[in-house]
């Protein structure tokens, strides 16, 4: 199984944010063109600006989606139905 986070963010920030939290996984940028992010989760207009929408998807290494969450920019996700998807997924 494989975390990745991803933003649309410049890299160098996108860098400084991961080595601030120390992050166990890879952050990855998808400016300026945000393929990624328009491919899977779209994009949010709140607080007057466009900024990638809040999500965590679930991707099986079929490419399937398995699992979708979709929350506001201030939104924390919550990790036990999360956890259970990918454990369910993983056979655990």
């Amino acid at each position: 199984m494989q975390i990745l986070g991803i933003s649309s963010n410049n890299p160098f920030s996108q860098k400084t944010f991961a080595d601030s939290l120390k992050l166990p996984y890879p952050l990855l940028s998808d400016f300026p063109d945000l393929k990624v992010i328009r491919s899977y989760a779209g994009l949010s207009t709140e607080w007057s600006m466009t900024t990638a929408q809040r999500a965590f998807f679930l991707i099986d290494k079929q490419g399937i989606v398995r699992g979708k969450w979709l929350g506001t920019p201030t939104e924390v996700f919550p990790t036990e139905p999360i956890l259970k998807a990918a454990r369910g997924l993983a056979g655990k």
